[in-house]
């Protein structure tokens, strides 16, 4: 998940931030701890609602999604979708966490429960101060006509996802083709003030959702598919050119391939923006060049920039980046680019007024095997400055998950302020 950009889920072994150099001695191996060892369950803190992002509880604290979680043995069902909640002393409480489940939060489709939950988007739908969790699932299908939505809604409240999901509506005359409506990203497309949807159709279409939504997951209104660049949506949407409209990258395939820049205005996100090269991954936010957004396309070769979009400056990064993500760690309104891809490090690019420089990146590397992840980068602790969340994993039933925080100097801090293993979720 990246951290939106219009602003610029218990252990075995330590994350060590080192900067770029000589690599620092690993540290020894920590026995496996598994839901025994993990920090008793506490209750969720009770909110009024706020306008911070992924706040599902409402109580001014961001919350972490946790999409990926150990499992009791490999090859076991997926456990589910964690959710560790926000305000303890560095951000996050372990023990205030919830495990999201098809039985147990799912919605039924021709009265059969999904058999897989995945975190899909974030965004508060229905505009009551409480972040709301879109969910992708797997609804029976026969092959035959159009399929069934796969997309769910899970409602944030005083107490977080609470309840059972609703199906989101796509009202036939939105859809396209006979494709599942599913890669939702959420924005304000049409600078309205409520937060839209916006699905894949097919045929380089798009079904456009205007919000806010009723609670039986219904948006505002619907019309028909618009035309796009392509038809995979990527989020998080941004406000690229500064005109009060949420802007979203499109690319034409999923995997590798060309994107561009759909630009909002109020019909919504109608007009192509600017064409982007082709790479695995697509990020925006402000490097320090020009007034407008910029984008980093990562590829196997090279990291392609495009500065003040949407009528970029071309210019590149020599390094490869497979997977990409944006935030402000030193809260200077510049965005820092984190890259990484199939290997354990993580390297951050500090945005800087003359762009992101290709020398002194901050590399996160951890002293163990396995592979690391950014899980998302936002303001944990609200001081301001953007926080980085990382997984490492090693196969199915080993993680650790590490909070660096974000700081005034040298971007991050050299050690992680919390570290946990999703194993906790396993304990019920």
């Amino acid at each position: 998940m990246r951290k939106r950009a219009a602003g610029a889920a218990v252990t075995t072994g330590v994350l060590l931030l080192i900067a770029c150099g000589p690599t620092a001695p690993s540290e020894p191996r920590t026995p496996v701890k598994r839901a025994a060892d993990a920090p008793p369950p506490l209750p969720v803190p009770r909110g009024d609602g706020s306008d911070v992002p992924d706040d599902f509880n409402g109580d001014g604290h961001r919350d972490l999604v946790l999409n990926d979680l150990v499992k009791q043995q490999s090859h076991a069902d997926d456990a589910g979708i964690g959710v560790v909640y926000g305000g303890g002393p560095h951000g996050l409480t372990p023990g205030a966490r919830q495990l999201i489940t098809p039985s147990g939060q799912g919605a039924r489709t021709a009265g059969q429960l999904p058999a897989v939950l995945d975190a899909a988007a974030s965004c508060d739908l229905d505009g009551d101060g409480f972040t709301d969790l879109v969910v992708s699932t797997d609804p029976p299908y026969d092959g035959q006509g159009r399929p069934p939505v796969p997309l769910q809604l899970l409602f944030g409240s005083p107490d977080g996802l609470t309840g059972r999901a609703v199906k989101l509506v796509v009202p036939d005359r939105a859809r396209a083709g006979n494709d599942w409506p599913d890669r939702p990203v959420c924005g304000d497309f049409d600078g309205d003030g409520a937060q839209d949807l916006v699905v894949h159709a097919s045929g380089e279409q798009l079904s456009y959702l205007r919000g806010p939504f009723t609670r039986r997951g219904a948006p505002k209104a619907a019309g028909a598919p618009i035309a796009a660049p392509g038809n995979v949506p990527v989020g998080p949407s941004a406000d690229v050119d500064r005109d009060g409209y949420d802007d979203l990258v499109v690319r034409t395939a999923e995997g590798a391939g060309p994107s561009a820049v759909v630009l909002g205005g109020p019909a919504g996100p109608t007009r192509t923006g600017v064409t982007l090269p082709s790479g695995v991954d697509v990020a925006l936010g402000r490097f320090g060049r020009g007034a407008a957004l910029d984008a980093a396309v990562g590829t196997a070769a090279e990291t392609a920039l495009r500065y003040d979009l949407p009528a970029p400056v071309r210019a590149a990064l020599p390094a490869p980046g497979a997977l990409l993500d944006t935030a402000d760690f030193d809260g200077d309104g510049l965005s820092e680019l984190v890259s990484g891809g199939a290997g354990r490090a993580l390297r951050v690019f500090q945005g800087r007024t003359k762009g992101l420089p290709a020398a002194g990146p901050v590399t996160v590397r951890p002293p163990a095997a396995g592979t690391t992840r950014v899980v998302a980068a936002g303001d944990f602790d609200g001081d301001g400055r953007d926080d980085l969340v990382v997984r490492t994993h090693r196969g199915e039933t080993e993680d650790t998950v590490a909070l660096y925080q974000g700081a005034k100097s040298g971007l991050l801090a050299r050690t992680p302020v919390l570290t946990f293993s999703t194993s906790g979720f396993l304990a019920r």
